[in-house]
């Protein structure tokens, strides 16, 4: 199966909280408040959302977290990447010569085409698109989002 991280997952929770209020720095306690989540994993996500550029950091009394840049400008891609490196559906999709049969693998190509589809789709949501309710559109199935690439 196919999925992020929970870490990923509650990094877009935290970031879509930040995203519904622009511009206001809201503690981490604040944040894991809103989330519903607990304060030592938001502690845990800020790290590498901050290390990546999608929230500041503030220090001080009225110190705390805000969206580095607009909510329309975050892709999911960026907090995937945040969270778990790059994006690969399989170890040959990000480095060459990592398998054994790579020179003879007739489906490399066909998971590398996978792998570009799923990234652009992420690439294709804003945090500001994930506060919104998902659109009425009934899903495409990945054979259809194939066929798009």
């Amino acid at each position: 199966m196919l999925r992020v991280t929970k870490l990923t997952d509650y990094a877009t929770v935290v970031l879509t909280v930040l995203a519904a209020q622009p511009g206001r720095v809201l503690s981490a306690s604040e944040l894991a408040e809103q989330a519903g989540l607990e304060a030592p994993t938001v502690a845990k996500l800020l790290k590498p959302l901050a290390q990546a550029g999608l929230v500041a950091a503030f220090r001080g009394t009225h110190g705390g977290y805000r969206l580095a840049r607009p909510a329309e400008d975050i892709s999911l891609i960026a907090v995937v990447e945040a969270m778990e490196g790059p994006l690969g559906m399989t170890e040959c999709s990000l480095h060459g010569g990592s398998c054994g049969i790579e020179q003879s693998c007739g489906v490399r190509a066909n998971w590398r085409r996978i792998n570009d589809v799923v990234a652009d789709a992420l690439r294709g949501v804003t945090l500001a698109q994930m506060l919104a309710p998902p659109p009425g559109n009934p899903r495409k199935s990945i054979p259809a989002l194939l066929t798009m690439a």
